[in-house]
C-alpha cells in the first residue's frame, strides 16, 4: 500500500505537471470507483495537496477531488488522455490534451468530489498531526503515547495518532528506536518515546526523498530506490545489528517484522 512517502511522491509529480490546468472532461470507466464527472468538468486545478495518505486536488469553485489510493492505486499524468492503460478507472482530460489518470488493477482506490469545507472537516476529525509538519511535536506525541495501552506498532498505524504512517515505515522506526512492537505505548519510557518521535521524522524524510526519485506505482520501483529496510519483509534473515533472526508476527491484520534481540 502506498504510504506517506509514496503519496507525497505522487503529489509532487502531479503538482509540478498540472497545477493551473483546466479540466475539459472527466470520464469514469469503472462504476463505484468515483463520483467526480459532473463536478470536475470545466474547473481549474488550483493546487495538489496531501493529508496523511489522502490526495486532495483542489479545484476552482470550492470543490476538492479526494483520492485514497488504497492497496494498488496510482494517480499520474499522461501526455495524451487517449493513451491510457487498461487499468485506468478515471481519466481527467485537460486542455491541451494531457490526462490525469487514476489507475488501479485491483479496483480498491476511492475518489470522490466534495466541497472544500466537507473534506477539510472530515480529515480534521479522522487524522492526527502530519509527522513532517510543525504540528507533530515531541511533547504532543509523548503525551498521547503515554496515555495509550495500544501496542507500539498498532499505535503508530492508527491514523488518529500519526497521519500517513504505514506498515513499512512504522516497523523500521520501531527497529531504529529499539522498541518491541508488542509493547504497550504507556509502558515505553518517555526518553524512548522522544527518541521514537525524532526517528519517525527521520525515517519518513529519508523515505520521501527515495520515493520522489523512484516511485512509479505500487510494487513498481525504479533502481533509484534507496531507502534501506532493516526488518520489513526480512523474516528469517539475520539482523544486521545483532545477527538474530528477524521475526514476523500478525498484528491488527497486518504482518509485523522485528528483531527480538534489538527490540525490547
Amino acid at each position: 500500500m502506498p504510504e506517506l512517502p509514496e503519496v507525497e511522491a505522487v503529489c509532487r509529480k502531479l503538482r509540478g505537471a498540472v497545477t493551473g490546468a483546466r479540466i475539459v472532461e472527466a470520464r469514469v470507466l469503472r462504476c463505484g470507483t468515483a463520483r467526480v464527472a459532473e463536478e470536475a468538468a470545466g474547473r481549474t486545478l488550483k493546487a495538489v495537496e496531501r493529508r496523511g495518505k489522502h490526495i486532495l486536488l483542489r479545484l476552482s469553485g470550492g470543490v476538492t477531488i479526494h483520492t485514497h489510493l488504497r492497496m494498488s492505486g496510482n494517480l499520474y499524468v499522461i501526455p495524451d488522455h487517449r493513451l491510457h492503460s487498461v487499468y485506468a478507472r478515471v481519466i481527467f482530460e485537460l486542455r491541451g490534451g494531457q490526462g490525469i489518470v487514476l489507475e488501479d488493477k485491483r479496483v480498491l482506490a476511492r475518489m470522490d468530489a466534495l466541497s472544500d469545507d466537507e473534506i477539510n472537516s472530515r480529515l480534521d476529525r479522522e487524522l492526527g498531526p502530519e509527522p513532517l509538519s510543525e504540528s507533530f511535536t515531541s511533547d504532543q506525541f509523548v503525551a498521547r503515547a503515554r496515555g495509550s495501552r495500544q501496542p507500539a506498532k498498532l499505535f503508530l498505524l492508527d491514523q488518529s495518532n500519526v497521519a500517513g504512517l504505514g506498515n513499512i515505515y512504522a516497523a523500521e522506526a520501531l527497529f531504529r528506536a529499539r522498541i518491541d512492537p508488542r509493547k504497550a505505548m504507556a509502558r515505553v519510557s518517555p526518553a524512548k518515546l522522544r527518541g521514537l518521535h525524532g526517528i519517525i521524522v527521520s525515517v519518513l524524510s529519508d523515505a520521501v526523498e527515495s520515493a520522489v526519485a523512484a516511485y512509479a506505482g505500487p510494487g513498481a520501483f525504479h533502481s533509484e530506490e534507496s531507502f534501506p529496510v532493516a526488518v520489513y519483509d526480512r523474516e528469517g534473515e539475520p539482523c544486521m545489528t545483532c545477527r538474530r533472526r528477524i521475526v514476523r508476527i500478525p498484528q491488527g491484520g497486518r504482518s509485523t517484522y522485528f528483531c527480538p534481540g534489538c527490540q525490547r
